[in-house]
């Protein structure tokens, strides 16, 4: 089975909502999401993020915000991130010697906490993952 990481920041707006997106869409992939940071750990889906989920019909469940691990670089075939810092900082925590991590679409997909672009956001996210599949 493949199985796919996506990585955020704080792991409460982008890369659980690329998560639940990927499992609405292929129940044959399997996918989680992490963090490169610590700030947001334990915390839930923000609730803009998950409204923006809601308003596109994409189910989600209770979620735990958590930072990525070297451990989940060897569970995963492919990393996804969502930016340039994010790149950077994983690039600090994750030896990437199997070439694993890359963009999720050729440009930064903003982050929605601090520019409330949900929608703009879902759809960068939907494309990033219709382009994988």
């Amino acid at each position: 089975m493949r199985k796919i990481l996506f990585v955020c920041w704080g792991n409460i707006c982008r890369s659980p909502m690329a998560e639940f997106i990927l499992k609405s869409l292929n129940k044959d992939i399997y996918c989680e999401s992490r963090a490169v940071s610590r700030e947001e750990e334990g915390n839930d889906i923000y609730p803009p993020a998950k409204a923006c989920l809601r308003k596109h019909g994409i189910p989600f469940e209770r979620h735990y915000a958590r930072k990525i691990t070297q451990e989940d670089y060897e569970k995963y075939d492919e990393i996804y991130v969502m930016d340039e810092l994010n790149m950077k900082n994983i690039h600090r925590i994750i030896d990437d010697h199997d070439h694993k991590i890359k963009y999720l679409i050729n440009k930064d997909i903003e982050d929605p906490w601090w520019t409330g672009q949900y929608d703009k956001v879902y759809d960068e996210i939907y494309e990033g993952i219709l382009q994988i599949l």
